[in-house]
């Protein structure tokens, strides 16, 4: 079936509307969702989805919206999938007053963002850009990051709901659909119904190149480093005391460079700090950790120690404590155990007329969560490039080859039953 020409594709509207609604996530805040602002748009999604059909469309207390599409094969047993995207947009650039941007027929030349000129996309710092030559591109205006990392997964979701609901001839099983907040925080799926969704697997539309598909990710913990100085009246400190704050410096100073994530790549993993806080008495230290082999967290996490154990040294009356938690796993551990989930994702992929490539990816995604929650969940493209920046750019014809790509999966999901 031939979606590109069968089709009038509505996932470019619906993502220019949903990227103008601010849903940044907050990391400080304790409630889910952590921001009340990120209801607005599943009060939209779910809008949306009662008016072209869906009708046990709904938003919870904690702003997940869960749907579903029944079933209209005739065959019975067909597994019921699921599609899942975020709401959330990062906090690490302003997602208030998004103003996107569609720059028609790309020609390769640099797009300059009109509201800070000093934003340039050049082809030599986004190399997925060559294969985008006569695509339409969307960006923001330069004041703000765009929002596609997720937006452009909720619209091609949305969109492939639509179709679904317009083209009875497109058979396929239930299908669950799953939009969640908090995930560029680390929680997406704190509040996830499993139970509710109900699906033997999910795919959440998170990636970035076109006929990328990742059923691998980064295993993960967190690491507090605590450093117990000692204080003492800097005019008669002679001798006597020993800054806390001075020995984070040195043991932050003194952390290998070939596991910092600036000088890592592929399948290295690393040890990053991210935060640091403190006073001459004591100091705190928070470090992220990760690698694709979960005893290698370990190692890392050793190495920490290594370092704070050869500083100390030069403190005698100064400790630390080092504690870490489990943030998530690979997924691939899980993923193994059902491997037609992603030999189904990389055929629909293949039948949306892309290369399917398998990959990677050095961070996690809320598929990593779910897998080990009982729904394994690779991740599928969505066009999304330069993440969490100014220079934030999605192309048109990437987000319909995604929504074919939802298509065809409902459909092989339905044939191979």
């Amino acid at each position: 079936m031939d979606f590109n020409t069968s089709l009038s594709f509505t996932v470019a509207d619906r993502f220019l509307r949903y990227v103008r609604i601010d849903t940044q996530s907050d990391a400080a805040s304790p409630t889910t969702p952590s921001t009340e602002k990120q209801k607005n748009l599943g009060q939209l999604l779910v809008s949306e989805l009662l008016e072209i059909g869906v009708a046990d469309a709904h938003l919870d207390e904690f702003g997940y919206v869960y749907a579903t599409i029944p079933a209209n094969s005739d065959k019975r047993g067909v597994p019921v999938i699921c599609f899942c995207s975020h709401m959330d947009t990062a906090p690490d650039c302003s997602g208030k007053d998004v103003k996107p941007l569609v720059h028609k027929n790309y020609t390769g030349a640099d797009i300059i963002l009109p509201d800070d000129n000093t934003q340039v996309i050049r082809m030599q710092d986004h190399p997925d850009l060559k294969n985008q030559i006569g695509n339409d591109i969307i960006t923001a205006s330069g004041n703000t990051l765009l929002g596609a990392d997720n937006k452009a997964g909720v619209a091609e979701i949305m969109d492939a709901c639509y179709q679904l609901i317009s083209h009875p001839e497109i058979k396929h099983g239930t299908i669950k659909i799953l939009f969640t907040p908090d995930e560029e925080i680390g929680r997406g799926v704190d509040k996830a119904d499993i139970a509710k969704i109900g699906a033997f697997a999910c795919y959440t539309m998170d990636g970035e190149s076109a006929g990328n598909m990742e059923n691998e990710t980064f295993s993960a913990d967190g690491a507090k480093l605590t450093i117990n100085g000692v204080s003492a009246h800097p005019g008669f400190a002679r001798g006597k005391m020993e800054s806390a704050i001075k020995i984070a410096g040195h043991i932050i100073a003194a952390l290998p460079d070939n596991l910092s994530p600036e000088h890592t790549s592929d399948m290295q993993g690393f040890v990053h700090p991210v935060d640091i806080n403190g006073h001459v008495e004591t100091a705190t230290i928070d470090f992220i950790i990760r690698d694709f082999e979960d005893e290698k967290l370990t190692e890392h996490a050793n190495v920490i120690r290594q370092v704070a154990d050869d500083v100390l040294k030069q403190y005698p009356n100064s400790t630390y404590t080092l504690e870490t938690h489990e943030q998530y796993r690979n997924m691939k551990h899980v993923l193994a155990q059902n491997p037609q989930i992603v030999d189904y994702g990389m055929e629909a992929i293949r039948r949306a007329g892309l290369d399917a490539k398998l990959c990677s990816i050095r961070g996690g995604t809320d598929g990593s969560r779910l897998s080990f929650m009982g729904l394994p969940a690779p991740n599928i493209f969505a066009g999304e490039h330069a993440f969490h920046s100014k220079q934030e750019w999605v192309s048109v014809q990437d987000m319909q080859k995604a929504v074919e790509t939802i298509l065809h999966l409902c459909m092989v999901w339905e044939e191979e039953a």
